[in-house]
């Protein structure tokens, strides 16, 4: 729904057509967020996980070596890691799409002000924490 500008207060002329261009940039933000990927190896480059923009798991790979000196363990701690990597690196990547649809003034705000300084919590990094440092928390708890 357009707004006809004459109609509007000259104070809120500019963010109604920024706003206005932000809704008309969504399907290319949409398309620009969901092919964005994850990619993060194991210090040992012997692990390699990708995750799509969701941070779900699209591929892993396992070097046949790791199968010499089997460790279940190790090899566990080595894909977790690699895989809470890549979350992270794609979780960066949509966030700064994201930012780019901001207008500058909301993205400058919120540079200069912590969290706490607004008065509440920042719900989106909130959304955007991965499953397993969730899991991880749910585990460290007696």
């Amino acid at each position: 729904m357009e707004f006809e500008p004459m109609s509007v207060n000259p104070v809120y002329r500019d963010l109604l057509e920024q706003l206005q261009q932000t809704a008309r940039r969504i399907p290319e933000t949409q398309r620009r967020m969901m092919s964005q990927l994850g990619v993060a190896w194991s210090p040992d480059r012997m692990v390699k996980v990708v995750v799509g923009p969701r941070g779900q798991l699209v591929d892993l790979v396992i070097d046949p070596r790791v199968f010499r000196q089997p460790n279940a363990a190790a090899l566990t701690a080595m894909i977790l890691q690699a895989s809470r990597d890549a979350v992270a690196q794609v979780t960066e990547q949509v966030q700064e799409i994201m930012a780019e649809q901001m207008p500058p003034e909301l993205a400058e705000i919120r540079a200069e002000q912590s969290r706490e300084d607004l008065g509440f919590d920042d719900h989106f990094a909130d959304l955007m924490r991965s499953d397993a440092e969730r899991y991880a928390e749910r585990e460290d708890q007696p």
